[in-house]
């Protein structure tokens, strides 16, 4: 908890104010369920057997979009699970709240899966499993019942620095921590504005997302694919054509990703970022 409070005072969540205005429920998982007791983590996996973005050549023509958003919006899928699971929760605990959120709450989801057993918290910030590596989903079920603590994974990372090595911002202030305003991530997802000038060299071919840190982890070397039908590449999600991306209309963009993660960055901040990444790669 006082590693976030520090995060946020060194201001590197950036635009997203809404970390810095929850904080305060974030905190304390008793403001959102009266005399909270326990959290229920639960992880999806959404890995498929599809190359990695560090596996394929860069090509002036195709850009990148993250691995988990190539299929169907995870809120909405992991949503679909637990909504009867809590139902059937709250059959068997009468009186008893189970109240869940699939990282749209007031909640610190990665702390409480590496206390529940989900993994260790990686340099990269992600959570890592040691047969899973990082390509899971994260959910929360906040519940008054009282149960039995699951003991947290030790520290695998050692003394690895690959992901923050490879980072092309230099988004790694140091080991476990992230300036967001520096991640393609947030440059390509949360950012409001333009990518700013200073990051468009470092794009390369990442046009939503980035999965770099995650990519070059050893722990991900030999993850199982699951390869979910709800998270298997739709058309045009997996190594797009940049002149698809720039030339579609709205209607089709609507069409083509509705469901989908990608809907979150806009039609016009999509085609933008497109061009960058082009005129980027045409440069190189």
């Amino acid at each position: 908890m006082a590693h976030f409070e520090e995060w946020l005072k060194r201001d590197y969540h950036g635009e997203m104010a809404y970390l810095e205005r929850q904080k305060p429920r974030r905190m304390k998982p008793e403001s959102i369920v009266p005399d909270a007791q326990a959290v229920i983590v639960a992880a999806l996996d959404y890995n498929t057997d599809r190359p990695l973005s560090t596996e394929v050549e860069l090509d002036p023509k195709r850009g990148w979009i993250s691995r988990y958003a190539w299929g169907d919006d995870y809120h909405d899928v992991i949503e679909r699970m637990l909504r009867p699971w809590c139902a059937e929760l709250e059959a068997a605990a009468v009186g008893h709240t189970f109240r869940f959120y699939v990282d749209h709450g007031p909640v610190l989801e990665k702390v409480f899966g590496q206390y529940a057993g989900l993994g260790w918290m990686g340099k990269h910030t992600n959570l890592i499993h040691p047969e899973r590596g990082s390509w899971f989903f994260l959910a929360v079920i906040l519940t008054d019942l009282a149960m039995t603590v699951d003991e947290p994974i030790a520290d695998h990372c050692g003394t690895c620095t690959a992901c923050l090595d490879a980072c092309p911002t230099d988004a790694f202030v140091a080991p476990y921590v992230l300036d967001a305003r520096r991640c393609i991530s947030y440059l390509t997802i949360e950012l409001k504005e333009p990518v700013p000038e200073e990051h468009r060299d470092a794009l390369g071919h990442q046009v939503y997302g980035c999965d770099i840190c995650q990519d070059v982890c050893p722990w991900n070397r030999k993850p199982l694919p699951t390869n979910r039908a709800e998270f298997l590449p739709r058309e045009g999600a997996f190594h797009p054509k940049l002149i698809d991306l720039q030339s579609m209309e709205r209607e089709t963009y609507q069409e083509r990703f509705r469901g989908s993660p990608i809907k979150r960055r806009g039609y016009e901040r999509l085609q933008h970022t497109a061009r960058l990444v082009q005129e980027g790669l045409e440069r190189d």
